[in-house]
């Protein structure tokens, strides 16, 4: 029974991007595609905005990454499960699966 509400709530996936990226582009779709399937939250960071500094540190030249949080585990860090530039609707459902899991 907990296994399924949990479920219910799902994951939190915040998507690191930046403008002019067609990879991030690319990812955005892929997220929305998956959200059509799972239910989870949704946060999405330029890196490259002003008060992003820590993010456009790490993530600069990475850009898209996704983070996989449980729901009310605070803020993302970097030690969330990530999937980095061109991951398909399978890893992102398989990331979730583990996120869930854990």
């Amino acid at each position: 029974m907990f296994r399924a509400s949990s479920r219910l709530l799902g994951p939190r996936v915040t998507l690191f991007t930046r403008a002019n990226c067609s990879l991030c582009d690319t990812a955005k779709t892929v997220v929305e595609n998956v959200k059509a399937k799972r239910s989870l939250e949704y946060a999405e960071i330029n890196v490259m905005e002003p008060g992003q500094e820590k993010w456009k540190s790490v993530y600069e030249f990475d850009t898209p990454v996704i983070h996989i949080d449980k729901v009310g585990s605070g803020e993302t860090t970097t030690s969330a499960e990530k999937l980095l530039h061109r991951f398909k609707e399978q890893q992102v459902i398989e990331a979730i699966d583990r996120v869930e899991r854990s």
